[in-house]
């Protein structure tokens, strides 16, 4: 959700029957114009709230001109005070796959689990427990750079690329068409792209280079289905539930305790 029309974009949210207090709307509103000013971002997008057992953190995503180019996160426990998060590493999903469980909403608290260790004492090699401690802050920033990987969407149209490289807001785009709104084609993986460069010439042959530089979601296979929701064709498409969970669910499993919307940008 941009900042510029994060009140709207939060009563539509609301209709899921998750939503926020007034007080927390104005605090996010103000406060979110206050990052932008301090950070100096182009565009802030309220990215979502991932609930906690003491407190829930909300997300907030900081975008330069270039809109495909690493975004900063920050997180906050009252929607006023801002803390900003470190990029996410691939030793850090290793490390926090290993988590089991909800959120505290502490970003200091420690989870520990236990891993097996080689550990050499001369010719001899045996196994030791070693008991690992993994800080919240840290699972918090792998979780969302997983969730922006697997369901950050964009419409076709929304950005554009220009002659000399940069990725800018296209000022024009006014959403999609009803028919184009069904297809799987007209949405993007709001990241860099990683299946596009694996295409041969033949097949970018039909590609618009200004519109077209992210990964479609059209040739997607993911873990749980995509899917339209014929009710309200111009609903973006949305991963579906799971055989294991409730009938009627449209909430994505990226890990024991947590449970989040797929959201567009």
């Amino acid at each position: 959700m941009d900042e510029e029309s994060l009140l709207l974009s939060l009563e539509l949210a609301s209709g899921s029957g998750q939503g926020l207090s007034p007080d927390r709307r104005a605090s996010l509103l103000t406060s979110l114009m206050l990052v932008k000013r301090d950070y100096r971002f182009d565009r802030v997008l309220f990215w979502g709230r991932i609930l906690g057992l003491v407190a829930d953190y909300y997300i907030a995503q900081g975008l330069s001109e270039d809109q495909l180019a690493p975004r900063k996160t920050l997180y906050s426990l009252n929607c006023m005070e801002w803390s900003l998060l470190p990029p996410a590493t691939e030793e850090m999903e290793m490390q926090t796959s290993m988590v089991k469980g909800h959120f505290m909403g502490d970003p200091s608290h420690e989870y520990e689990h236990t891993e097996l260790q080689k550990v050499n004492e001369g010719e001899k090699v045996f196994e030791e427990e070693v008991v690992v401690q993994i800080k919240e802050e840290t699972r918090l920033v792998s979780i969302i750079d997983q969730i922006d990987k697997a369901v950050a969407v964009i419409p076709r149209g929304a950005l554009f690329k220009t002659p000399f490289g940069p990725i800018r807001v296209n000022r024009t785009f006014e959403g999609l068409s009803l028919s184009e709104a069904k297809k799987l084609s007209s949405y993007f993986h709001f990241r860099e792209p990683v299946e596009l460069k694996n295409k041969t010439l033949l097949e970018k042959a039909d590609l618009d280079p200004s519109l077209d530089f992210m990964d479609s979601l059209e040739h997607d296979i993911p873990k749980e289905s995509t899917c339209h929701s014929p009710e309200d064709p111009q609903r973006a498409p949305r991963p579906c539930a799971m055989p294991s969970e409730a009938p009627g669910s449209d909430k994505l499993r990226m890990g024991p305790g947590c449970e989040v919307k797929s959201h567009i940008f």
